[in-house]
């Protein structure tokens, strides 16, 4: 959230704030994997951790995020959840779409 804004920013304002992002909860180790994973890979995600926002998670949910966390954006694009991200990393895709993104830049 801004601190100069009385409203909190939207899931897709915080999802295109950066060309990668990470919804989290500290204490899923599939959100620990997919964060290390784009950190390998040479980006560097904004993380927001949603352990204490209900709305937040709900949030995700309404855009069509199932299961809600971890939920990742590239290119402010919703990319999925950590099985989709696993798949695109095997077949090779994901670090193109990091690279068409700006995220990284090899």
């Amino acid at each position: 959230m801004r601190l100069d804004s009385p409203f909190p920013l939207s899931v897709k304002d915080l999802a295109s704030q950066k060309a990668a992002v990470i919804f989290t909860k500290s204490s899923c180790c599939m959100c620990h994997s997919i964060k290390t994973l784009f950190y390998d890979l040479g980006a560097s995600p904004a993380i927001h951790e949603v352990d204490h926002d209900a709305d937040m998670e709900w949030a995700l949910r309404r855009l069509g995020c199932n299961p809600t966390i971890p939920a990742v954006f590239v290119g402010g694009k919703y990319i999925g959840s950590a099985r989709d991200v696993i798949s695109l990393h095997v077949d090779g895709s994901l670090k193109q779409k990091l690279i068409e993104a700006r995220a990284i830049w090899f």
